[in-house]
């Protein structure tokens, strides 16, 4: 799993049946200083993220189907959780 940040959303008005009931976000992969870094990517959204959040996403394939709960549907990112804070070495960052 990796931080990223939600920057942005993907409008799609024609989807392959089983993404239809799913946002499509655009992230951005940030260190825990929130600085980011890569290139930007597209998720799903299985946490009711919006622009502005800072979340966890989950980069291994086969976990979207258990976390949205969908044996059929193939996703290589997908949003698992919105992060309210993070704590390190003692110190606690809120996003």
């Amino acid at each position: 799993m990796k931080l990223a940040r939600v920057v942005g959303n993907v409008v799609s008005s024609v989807k392959e049946k089983t993404h239809c009931s799913y946002k499509f976000m655009i992230i951005e992969y940030i260190d825990i200083e929130g600085i980011p870094h890569g290139a930007r990517q597209i998720a799903f959204d299985g946490a009711d993220a919006g622009i502005g959040d800072f979340v966890l996403v989950n980069i291994d394939a086969g976990a979207a189907k258990t976390i949205l709960e969908d044996r059929s549907i193939i996703v290589d990112l997908t949003i698992c959780g919105v992060i309210d804070n993070i704590s390190v070495d003692g110190e606690t960052r809120y996003y």
